[in-house]
Order: structure tokens, then C-alpha cells, then sequence
């Protein structure tokens, strides 16, 4: 079945490339700067008058000035839209993220039911790393506690999105099986049947469908599958790591990061630049420069980079990355960014600095209905392997130790779903036209002959059951 899909798919791309429109699309009417204006115009949809009642609501006497200041700077994130000045539709909630004087009203405002449920949400994250880290014996042991969960996802198109009886082509996220952390995979089934998974050379996981939507309905793609996962903490420090290389590179002394590790091609390609979001700008190499200035070990220099981070840029909703050029830079540009964005800084500065790295992603399984999309890295140390880095969770300052307070700095609960291992990359089969997530995949994707089907013609939904 793979192969007649695949086949099929490049026959539609012939078709398109002998239509005489120059196209490589099969629809000619399509074009990418068309389709990244709507992305834009999707994104940035609020009026200044919307943001600043937005604002008035815990500031009353925010003025005029204030939102111009904030608008000049970047805080409130705006750009012209047919002519006119837009707000991105999550720049007002993300000012209370951003700007301290602003958090502090946020906080105050806060209901007896939200600070309730905060502290709920605390405890419980709380008592997962504690969990893990008991359970954990060593770095060269680092599996605790697992978690299996039955998933059923769903992704709902709009009636009428397509004309009846366009065929829609449909990639479901689904858990990896390469990776240590999740296992025992089944599948229980799909609608409708006979989807096809991704090879398993492919760095995104998916279940591939295909359906020919009815006029007047939605088109419901969904699947039913069961994992487990494996929480691990490598109980990391400097010493660990400079014990472990040692003794996997036969040597006993330290001239610069690069002797910690063998050679390879992986190692080339884990410390090198990536079009796009990972690349080397001098700006980027001068804050590694700074954050690292001193180090050796490569453990102390993963630290001061995930410290600096965490620190220094707090979480904010994420504009679509795919109108977003070079993440790390804007990143540093707005002062903030998500659990995505945090990762590529991170993932940048850790390969300046001659630390293999690379992006991870999937979802945040947690119960109690925190599930959400999440990204997160991982990071290479000599004779210990590969270790996940968890940015955006940052540093736990509430921790009682070091340990506790890093523990995301070579640490995972075992409430998370790897989909990815790698960012930007082909889908199995092959898709025609721009994915609407063109770094990660999570939500999925949908396209017909016509075009791709952005976010706001379809919805997605979980639902998950803790075995």
C-alpha cells in the first residue's frame, strides 16, 4: 500500500509540472506567498483597540503611550495586515508573562480557583521529579518509573472546507518505536482503516489516510493506539561526565569539548548549522562565547547555556513558526518564546559550542487535562549517550538540591509522547504543498489536490486513559 501511495503522489506532481503554468503544484492558483500572507493574517488578527481593552482589563489606566513603547519594542508583537496595524491574537495575554510589573498585577488578579488549581498543578509536577529521581539509580541506569496510556486523537476538517468528493490527505501523529524512552507500542485501529505508517528512517512518525469529504460534513480522520512510557534522570554533573568520556575516548585530559567525543558522521551532523533555525549568525556566536567563557567540560557548558535561558526568557504563546525566519534570533529579538523556540536557542548554542544537539518533540501527556503539544532537546555526552533537555521546564528553584533543581537538565516524567526527531523534515508519503507546520509536527497535516488545509479549517482533540 505504501508504494501505490507513493506512486500515486508523484504522479500528481507530474500531471502539475506538464499543465504549461510553470507550476509544481497541481492547483496553478496556488503560491507560497499567498498562502504565508493568510498564515500571517490567521496569526495577527486583533485590532490595537482589542489589545487594549485587553490590557484595561488589569491595567485601567494603561495609556497610550505604554502600548506605543511596548508596541516599538517588540513586547506587543504586531505588522501590517492589508494596509492596516495588527496584533498578534496572543500578545496582550503574553505582556503578563513578559513584563514584571504586569505579572505582578496578573498574579494578584488571580482567582481563588486558578491559584488552586496553580498549586495543584505544582504539587503534581513536583511529586512526578521526585518520583523519577528515586527511582533512577545512576546515569548508567537512568530508567524509573513508567506509564502506559491508551490514546484515541482525533482531527476534525470544517463542512465544506473542500468541494464534495475531494479526496483529503490526512498524517496523524503517532509514538516512535526508535527511541528508549517509549515501548510497547500497538496499534488498535483507525478511521478510516488501512492507514499507513511512516518508514522508520523518517524523522517525523505518522499515520497516513486518505478520505473524500461529503458537502455539508465535517471529514473525521482518528486512531486508537496504546504505549508506554519510561521516565528517566542521568543524574548528571561535571564529574559524571568528565568520568564517562575518559573512559570512552581513552583520555585523561581535557583541551577543548570536541576531545569528549568519537569522531562520526552523526557527531558532524549534530554539531553543525541547519537551514533554517539553527544557524550560526555572529550574534549567536558571540553569546555562546560569553555564556561559556572558562568552561571545558561540556556538562558545565550545556548548564550555563539551559541556565541562561531559563532565566532570562520566560514562556509565551508562539506565533506559527512558519512566519517566523531564524527562531533562535527572534527569540532573543522578543525576549520570550515557547517550549519550541527555547529548545532551538538552546540547541543553537549547544552545537556553537561543539555539543551535539537535536530538536525532540511530541506531547506532554500529564493528567488531570494538562496534555498539550511540547518540545523539547536532547544533548550528547561521551560514554553516557544521548539525555533529554527539557528548556522551557527550566530550572525547578523550588528543588531542595542542585539535583532537584536541574533535573530537567538530563531528566523526563513519564508523562510525554515522542512523535519527532528532528524538525523541518519530509513526511512519508511525501507531501505536496507546504506543511502548515513547517518546523514541527504535532497536530498533523491535511491537503487536498487544491491545496494544504490550514489550522483554522480543521481541529484536533485527545483523549487519553491512564492504564
Amino acid at each position: 500500500m505504501k508504494r501505490v501511495i507513493s506512486l500515486a503522489a508523484m504522479a500528481v506532481l507530474a500531471i502539475a509540472c506538464t499543465t504549461g503554468n510553470n507550476s509544481q503544484y497541481p492547483n496553478p492558483d496556488y503560491s507560497w506567498e499567498k498562502d504565508l500572507a493568510h498564515r500571517y493574517a490567521v496569526d495577527f488578527n486583533k485590532t490595537r483597540q482589542d489589545v487594549k481593552d485587553y490590557i484595561s482589563r488589569l491595567m485601567p489606566d494603561v495609556t497610550d503611550e505604554a502600548i506605543d513603547a511596548w508596541t516599538e519594542a517588540g513586547i506587543l508583537e504586531s505588522r501590517m495586515i492589508d494596509g492596516e496595524l495588527m496584533y498578534f491574537d496572543r500578545t496582550a495575554p503574553n505582556l503578563f508573562r513578559v513584563v514584571p510589573e504586569a505579572k505582578i498585577l496578573k498574579r494578584a488578579a488571580m482567582t481563588p480557583e486558578d491559584k488552586a488549581d496553580e498549586a495543584f498543578e505544582d504539587a503534581f509536577n513536583t511529586e512526578i521529579y521526585r518520583t523519577v529521581m528515586a527511582g533512577a539509580p545512576s546515569a548508567n541506569a537512568p530508567a524509573s518509573h513508567s506509564q502506559r496510556m491508551r490514546v484515541k486523537y482525533t482531527l476534525t476538517v470544517d463542512a465544506d472546507a473542500v468541494p464534495d468528493g475531494t479526496v483529503l490527505r490526512c498524517w496523524l501523529p503517532l509514538p516512535r518505536e526508535d527511541v528508549s524512552r517509549q515501548a510497547d507500542f500497538r496499534f488498535i485501529g483507525s478511521y478510516p482503516e488501512n492507514g499507513v505508517y511512516s518508514a522508520p528512517e523518517f524523522k517525523h512518525r505518522t499515520l497516513y489516510l486518505e478520505q473524500k469529504a461529503k458537502a455539508g460534513e465535517p471529514t473525521v480522520f482518528n486512531e486508537m493506539f496504546e504505549y508506554t512510557f519510561i521516565a528517566e534522570d542521568f543524574k548528571l554533573d561535571a564529574g559524571k561526565v568528565e568520568a564517562a568520556a575518559k573512559t570512552a575516548t581513552g583520555k585523561d585530559s581535557f583541551a577543548s569539548t570536541a576531545d569528549y567525543y568519537k569522531a562520526t558522521a552523526e557527531y558532524a551532523e549534530m554539531t553543525s548549522e541547519r537551514e533554517a533555525h539553527v544557524i550560526f549568525t555572529d550574534r549567536l556566536k558571540s553569546l555562546a562565547d560569553e555564556l561559556t567563557a572558562g568552561l571545558v567540560n561540556p556538562y558545565d557548558k550545556a548548564k550555563a547555556i539551559f541556565t541562561w535561558i531559563s532565566d532570562n526568557f520566560p514562556w509565551a504563546g508562539a506565533r506559527e513558526y512558519s512566519t517566523i525566519e531564524n527562531i533562535p534570533e527572534y527569540v532573543l529579538d522578543v525576549r520570550h518564546g515557547d517550549c519550541g523556540q527555547q529548545s532551538l536557542l538552546f540547541i543553537t548554542l549547544c552545537r556553537i559550542c561543539g555539543i551535539p544537539a537535536h530538536f525532540q518533540s511530541g506531547f506532554n501527556m500529564k493528567p488531570h487535562g494538562f496534555w498539550n503539544l511540547h518540545d523539547w532537546a536532547e544533548v550528547y555526552f561521551e560514554g553516557i549517550g544521548w539525555v533529554p533537555v527539557d528548556q522551557s521546564n527550566g530550572i525547578n528553584y523550588d528543588a531542595e538540591d542542585e539535583a532537584g533543581r536541574y533535573f530537567f537538565l538530563g531528566g523526563t516524567d513519564c508523562y510525554r509522547m515522542i512523535v519527532n526527531q528532528d524538525y523541518g523534515m519530509p513526511l512519508d508519503p511525501m507531501k505536496i504543498y507546504p506543511r502548515s507546520e513547517t518546523v514541527d509536527f504535532q497536530r498533523g497535516e491535511v491537503e487536498s489536490e487544491l491545496g494544504n488545509l490550514y489550522f483554522d479549517l480543521w481541529d484536533y482533540h485527545m483523549d487519553i486513559e491512564y492504564l
